[in-house]
């Protein structure tokens, strides 16, 4: 990877969800849905849904510094999901849903606890329970997760869930859409 881009790696919720945000961005190079933060290697979906993993469902983001910073990503991140609710997304529930932010720099660890601590002191949230811990492993998730709203749009989940939470992020977030 060249020194122009960088990696995140963000759990808040089902991975289809964030993926569908964050690959509309101008400056994001790659989205990949997958599992981070557990204790066994190569797990698949339905290991990580039996909870017993310690997995999350996260999407990995390559993304060109020059263009988004680390900083927006936070704010898109904190803005398209719920930070106070532990273990779950709506009516997503389990560990595998927890929102985490899994940082690849102490860089980004610190800009991480600042955000979270701005968010707390600015009253936008009371109390914050996303998990920020050091990345360790990313393990892609199966195909079929990939691209998972562009490709199943019709979808009830996709129709009920991500496809308001895609129209508020482009609404909100106008600037920085992809063509």
């Amino acid at each position: 990877m060249d020194n122009k881009s960088n990696l995140a790696t963000f759990g808040g919720g089902c991975f289809w969800c964030l993926e569908a945000i964050f690959s509309k961005i101008q400056g994001v190079i790659n989205v990949e849905s997958g599992y981070s933060g557990g204790h066994t290697q190569n797990p698949n979906y339905e290991e990580v849904c039996s909870g017993f993993t310690g997995h999350a469902e996260v999407i990995q983001i390559t993304y060109d510094q020059n263009i988004i910073n680390f900083e927006k990503l936070l704010l898109i991140f904190f803005s398209t999901h719920d930070p106070t609710t532990l273990n779950r997304q709506g009516h997503d529930v389990g560990t595998q849903y927890r929102s985490a932010i899994f940082f690849h720099s102490i860089e980004q660890k610190f800009k991480t606890q600042e955000y979270i601590n701005t968010l707390i002191k600015e009253k936008i949230y009371d109390v914050i329970v996303t998990e920020v811990t050091e990345f360790k492993h990313f393990y892609k998730a199966e195909e079929y997760h990939q691209e998972y709203y562009v490709r199943n749009p019709g979808n009830a989940y996709c129709q009920y869930n991500i496809a308001p939470k895609l129209a508020k992020f482009k609404n909100d977030f106008q600037e920085i859409l992809n063509g």
